[in-house]
């Protein structure tokens, strides 16, 4: 049974929040980062707690830290050598494995993200604007009095209309088709696949193959704990509405174009469920949004492009052992939106993601090698994902068509990587262990 009150909310409750901040943490000492964990538990809310109060509540905190986070709050050498490899190594250093090269690379990552001194993260979500004020106040006068304790950067939120929380800044509804965990009281809705057992997500609990060996010791410290890739990308609107005027003829052809890039058109009806124009109410719908397979209804892509974003991201009944392979994802945009016709005005903006997981390398990792960043998924010879894998302007994009598919050659890239991490999520107990050391 999951053990609700002591793991963190982000792991299975989406709240309503709006906007609010990410702030990056160093410590310049155990005990100043203890104590800035101490302050801050009370405000961080469990599973249980997030759920009973979820109508009355205004915001909502989630604490995590990087391998070097752990070693600076003064945990144990012998407990941070249990930590699987990638987590220790930390995303920067396995930018190769993960395609994060070129304008992607660490060396251009915005924040301090690459750094050995980035060792937490506070993620301050609020319903709005008012009390993410309130919250980054409260926060700013914690550090001003924790000797031992600053920030190392930080991202605001943005979910302003039109873009809401639901949104990114390219028009597209986001995070329609997430897993669901045994236990958790969900229901997953028709097409999201049956629930997955908690071990896949959550460490101390069986997974898909059964029981987990090989945990990070401390029980107490990794009991409910999970890890978090964090992924800063921004999108380029302006260049790819220019894409899309440029290699479509009438607004309706552009649209198209988009959706196929995606393979879900800006509403999230599904491709394959509404391959010739976009259906609103189907987007809008959880019940019928996400019951479909590729397999059966659409195995040659000529609604849904083999190397669309969605088809690559989740290729449903066409990947071998799909169910040790899903993630959870949570995040914001950032940035302010670009009108509908402004040309492009160079601002940052776009999506600031956490995919959450039990194994970075199994689940994460794969996603980004293979999936992401893969030429030959699905055979297709020259391609990356089109809307967040690493491109050149070398790689291609092929929409299958009766009789003659098209290929735009020359794909721009649509998003860059500004940053990322590796986050050790710990349940409230092991946030609890973390505190009192030293004690």
């Amino acid at each position: 049974m999951l053990e609700l009150d002591d793991i963190q909310h982000i792991l299975l409750t989406r709240t309503p929040a709006i906007t609010g901040r990410y702030e990056f943490l160093t410590f310049d000492s155990p005990a100043g980062g203890r104590m800035w964990l101490s302050e801050l538990l009370p405000k961080t809310q469990s599973a249980t707690e997030a759920v009973a109060t979820i109508d009355e509540s205004d915001r909502w905190v989630t604490l995590a830290f990087t391998w070097n986070g752990l070693r600076a709050l003064g945990v144990p050498e012998e407990s941070l050598a249990t930590f699987p490899d990638e987590f220790r190594e930390g995303m920067a250093a396995r930018a190769d494995i993960l395609g994060d090269t070129g304008t992607a690379a660490p060396e251009h990552w915005l924040g301090g993200l690459a750094r050995d001194d980035l060792h937490a993260i506070a993620i301050l979500f609020s319903r709005t604007d008012e009390q993410c004020r309130r919250s980054i106040d409260e926060h700013d006068q914690l550090l001003a009095r924790t000797d031992g304790a600053r920030s190392l950067s930080y991202l605001d939120l943005n979910a302003s209309p039109p873009f809401n929380y639901a949104h990114d800044h390219f028009g597209f509804r986001d995070r329609l088709s997430q897993p669901v965990m045994k236990g958790s009281g969900e229901e997953p809705t028709p097409g999201s696949g049956a629930p997955l057992e908690p071990g896949e997500f959550i460490l101390g609990y069986p997974d898909e193959n059964g029981p987990v060996a090989n945990l990070p010791e401390p029980q107490e410290l990794s009991r409910n704990g999970s890890y978090m890739a964090y992924r800063r990308l921004e999108e380029h609107v302006g260049l790819f509405r220019d894409y899309l005027r440029e290699h479509a003829e009438t607004p309706d052809e552009q649209e198209l174009l988009a959706a196929k890039f995606m393979g879900r058109w800006r509403s999230g009806a599904p491709l394959v469920l509404a391959p010739e124009a976009d259906d609103p109410g189907l987007g809008a719908d959880p019940i019928r949004n996400n019951d479909f397979n590729y397999k059966e209804m659409d195995p040659f892509g000529y609604a849904c492009p083999l190397g669309s974003h969605a088809r690559r991201l989740n290729p449903r009944d066409t990947a071998h052992n799909m169910n040790r392979r899903r993630m959870i994802r949570r995040g914001a945009t950032y940035g302010p939106a670009l009108p509908e016709d402004a040309p492009d005005d160079g601002v940052d903006r776009g999506i600031a993601a956490f995919i959450i997981c039990a194994d970075l390398v199994r689940q994460f990792e794969f996603a980004q090698n293979v999936w992401i960043n893969d030429k030959t998924f699905h055979e297709l010879g020259n391609e990356h994902d089109p809307i967040c894998g690493t491109q050149d302007g070398t790689l291609d994009f092929t929409v299958p068509k009766r009789p003659i598919r098209k290929v735009h050659k020359g794909i721009p890239a649509f998003t860059t990587l500004r940053g990322g991490a590796y986050f050790f999520l710990p349940g409230m107990s092991a946030m609890r262990y973390l505190a009192s050391l030293g004690d």
